[in-house]
């Protein structure tokens, strides 16, 4: 706060400097540890699993909660599986433009925007775990499948079978989506 001759402390000159830093440049690059610790848990969940397990072996920990190792050389659901191999580079590519664009929001955000930093920061974690399987392998690793006989579908029975970044993929969005609905932008 200034004085009555318009000086300001210190401590006002810091804390003006922390709100006028531009789009918060960084403020909120904490949250890529997150990403990291998606992505470690992720390539080492999937090393476990490529270890362990034969492909399409199923081990059931608990009823309608399988292990069983597939590989995904498409998209979600294995869309574009079978497109001859092409798919890889073009999945590559996009999982690594949609992940800088996801960087490049997430150091832009400004303090005060936890719950999109967290969803943010999953999707990163998720999109890099699933982008170095599609380089190195050619396709993802997928090993958890889930029953949900409480839908009477075919396609839910068993779920296809996915991994951990899948699911902060999925948790990120659903994120995305709930901040997206409750935020309001005045008018």
């Amino acid at each position: 706060m200034p004085d009555q001759r318009g000086v300001t402390n210190g401590g006002d000159r810091l804390e003006a400097r922390a709100t006028l830093r531009p789009h918060g440049l960084g403020a909120m690059r904490h949250w890529l540890w997150l990403s990291l610790l998606i992505l470690l848990l992720d390539q080492a969940s999937k090393w476990w699993v490529l270890m362990t397990l034969r492909p399409f072996e199923v081990v059931e920990l608990i009823p309608n909660l399988n292990l069983t190792l597939v590989f995904n050389t498409g998209a979600a659901f294995s869309v574009l599986a079978d497109a001859g191999g092409w798919q890889r580079w073009f999945l590559a590519g996009v999982a690594l433009v949609v992940t800088l664009i996801l960087l490049v929001w997430l150091l832009r955000l400004n303090r005060g925007h936890a719950a999109l930093a967290l969803g943010l920061s999953l999707l990163i974690g998720g999109a890099l775990g699933n982008l170095i399987d599609r380089i190195l392998w050619g396709h993802v690793v997928d090993f958890i499948q889930v029953s949900l006989p409480i839908i009477p579908l075919a396609l839910f029975n068993p779920w296809p079978s996915f991994n951990v970044a899948d699911s902060a993929i999925s948790v990120g969005v659903v994120i995305l989506v709930i901040v997206t609905l409750v935020t309001s932008e005045p008018s």
